[in-house]
């Protein structure tokens, strides 16, 4: 799948980066929600869409693209698929708006041809969560950070070992309007992060569930797990099933 209609929602890229292969996971019983979910760093949407199809959760339909293969500073300058730029995993790394903006209007594109009464939510692993996160304050903030209109209505968004970018501005962001800090303090979001995570270190994870709470996102769930390295778990997985299951009003048995 090309950059397509994205491009125009993002800040006019030096140049359209190709996104690759997007797999969906249909939904087993009736289509009540649509969550895109993002890969990591170097990853594609092909092995997150194998795990999703296990889930017990007939009613979500799951949109899994794989990011642009694109220069890492934080790979020295060397292509890998991601979704922004990054110099550093990490909420104090500097940020890479426009990369951001292009890949929060890639996300907001997909699910824009969702039908009406559909619930939509973002989530994603590492980098991805980073972006659903970004997406998540986007959609609370009205705007993307080159203040072009947020076009999508999320219900939700869930962070797996990742982190917030933009935090420094999210106050001025959130404080913008009452619409804004309405938004905010209404979305659900559910942040899991491991304990032994060698790659973004937990210390982020905590600091951004801390960053949304303290900038009015009032409906934030942290949940940690002791060993846990920088991948996911069973545990983990019941853990956004149960969460999602109630968050979406899908009750437990749904058909």
């Amino acid at each position: 799948m090309s950059f397509g209609g994205s491009s125009s929602l993002a800040s006019g890229a030096k140049r359209p980066f190709e996104y690759g292969r997007t797999h969906v996971v249909r939904p087993k019983g009736t289509h009540k929600a649509t969550i895109v979910w993002l890969h990591g760093l170097g990853d594609n949407g092909a092995s997150w869409s194998q795990l999703l199809e296990t889930l017990p959760l007939p009613n979500i339909k799951w949109i899994c693209p794989t990011a642009p293969s694109r220069p890492v500073s934080v790979f020295g300058g060397f292509p890998s698929t991601a979704w922004f730029d990054v110099a550093d995993l990490s909420e104090d790394a500097p940020d890479d708006i426009e990369g951001m903006d292009a890949s929060a209007a890639h996300v907001a594109n997909l699910l824009s041809t969702e039908p009406a009464d559909i619930k939509l939510g973002v989530g994603g692993f590492s980098m991805g969560a980073a972006t659903a996160l970004y997406s998540a304050t986007c959609f609370a903030h009205g705007k993307y950070g080159n203040g072009n209109p947020y076009p999508v209505n999320l219900s939700l968004a869930v962070g797996l070992s990742g982190w917030l970018p933009c935090a420094r501005t999210l106050k001025n962001r959130i404080e913008a309007s009452p619409e804004a800090a309405e938004r905010a303090s209404s979305i659900p979001l559910l942040l899991c992060h491991g304990k032994a995570d060698d790659v973004v270190y937990y210390k982020h994870g905590e600091r951004s569930a801390d960053a949304l709470k303290a900038n009015g996102f009032s409906n934030v769930l942290f949940k940690s797990y002791n060993s846990l390295g920088h991948y996911t778990v069973p545990e983990e997985m019941d853990e956004v099933c149960k969460w999602l299951t109630a968050n979406l009003g899908l009750g437990t048995k749904s058909s």
